[in-house]
C-alpha cells in the first residue's frame, strides 16, 4: 500500500482525495479520529510516517525495532455535554490477527514493547484545539511496567498511570522513547 497525495483525483468527479479527507475527517475530537491523530503525532515526533497506517495491526508504530502501541483520551469529546470525560486508557491484552493466515492468535497478549498514552488535556471548550500539541501530554510506559503493576487490568486510569509515568510534551517524545530503545 502506498500513501496518497492530497492532489490525487477521484475519477469521475471534480474532487480530489483532500476534499474527501476534509469532508469526512475534520472532527478530530471524535474518539476514533482523535486516536488515529494521536498515532500520527507520535509517529511524526519519531519521524516514522513514511508508510501508511495499517488498521487492526497488533501495534501502531515501529521505532528502532520497538513496537509501539498508542492510546488516546480527552476530557472533552465532540459530543461534549458540559461534563468532562473520565480519563482512562485501554491496556487489555488482545489476540493478535495474522494477515498471512487470516486467523487470530490463541492467547491474548500485550504485543507492543512500549505504550504511549496521549491525553488531550485541555478542559476549556472555547479554546480546545486538537492540532495544538501544547494541549497534549504524552505518557510513555514500557510494556513490562504495565505487566508488572497492572498485569490483569483491561483499563488504566490517569491516576494509576501517573504512578508509573510522568507526562511529557510533544517535543520530548522522541528523546523519551529513544531512551527505552
Amino acid at each position: 500500500m502506498k500513501k496518497l497525495s492530497a492532489d490525487t483525483k477521484i475519477s469521475g468527479t471534480n474532487y480530489s482525495i483532500v476534499d474527501f479527507w476534509s469532508w469526512g475527517f475534520s472532527d478530530l475530537l471524535m474518539n476514533s479520529l482523535r486516536g488515529i491523530f494521536a498515532e500520527f503525532l507520535v509517529g511524526s515526533a519519531l519521524g516514522i510516517l513514511q508508510s501508511p497506517r495499517i488498521e487492526w495491526d497488533a501495534y501502531d508504530l515501529v521505532y528502532n525495532n520497538k513496537k509501539i502501541e498508542v492510546k488516546s483520551s480527552a476530557y472533552i469529546q465532540s459530543w461534549h455535554s458540559g461534563k468532562y470525560s473520565t480519563i482512562s486508557f485501554d491496556i487489555g491484552a488482545k489476540k493478535i490477527y495474522s494477515y498471512d493466515t487470516n486467523t487470530y492468535s490463541e492467547n491474548a497478549v500485550r504485543s507492543a514493547d512500549i505504550y504511549v498514552f496521549c491525553l488531550l488535556k485541555e478542559k476549556d471548550e472555547s479554546i480546545i484545539d486538537v492540532l495544538n500539541t501544547e494541549q497534549w501530554s504524552f505518557y510513555i510506559v514500557p510494556t513490562e511496567n504495565l505487566d508488572n503493576f497492572y498485569s490483569c487490568q483491561k483499563r488504566i486510569s490517569l491516576k494509576s498511570l501517573e504512578k508509573i509515568s510522568k507526562g511529557v510534551a510533544y517535543s520530548n517524545i522522541s528523546k523519551n522513547i529513544s531512551e527505552l530503545c
